[in-house]
């Protein structure tokens, strides 16, 4: 995976060219482990409609196997619709606290209303453990 730009806050996401020029996605990335008895599915790299089958099916997976899931979304560097559209209803489905959010999460979570509606913690140790 090539390195992301970031900015100091953790905003940023994919390869940035000239202006005019669309992005280069990065590439998604997702692993899974456990935490305190729940499933952690670790994402990083870009989330968006063009991306997400990864995500999606480890935590359709993740779901299935384990009555609460922690997404850990901490190396995210760019996020769309597309991730609200996948949690909230995986989070209609299982116990999911949703982990360590940067720039690009939380702004779509804010633009979306999906904040309000999903269990936000600052880390996965939050998260797992509430």
């Amino acid at each position: 995976m090539t390195g992301p730009t970031v900015g100091a806050d953790g905003s940023g996401g994919g390869a940035a060219g000239p202006p005019g020029v669309p992005r280069v996605p990065d590439r998604p990335a997702v692993t899974r482990h456990e935490a305190h008895g729940t499933r952690v599915v670790v994402a990083s790299g870009d989330c968006d409609m063009q991306t997400i089958a990864p995500l999606a099916a480890a935590l359709r997976a993740a779901a299935e196997e384990h009555p609460s899931v922690v997404p850990d979304v901490s190396g995210v560097t760019f996020a769309d619709s597309a991730s609200p559209n996948l949690l909230i209803p995986t989070g209609r489905t299982t116990d999911l606290r949703l982990a360590g959010p940067r720039t690009p999460v939380r702004r779509i979570l804010e633009l979306t209303g999906a904040g309000t509606v999903l269990k936000v913690r600052k880390t996965v140790e939050e998260a797992a453990a509430c």
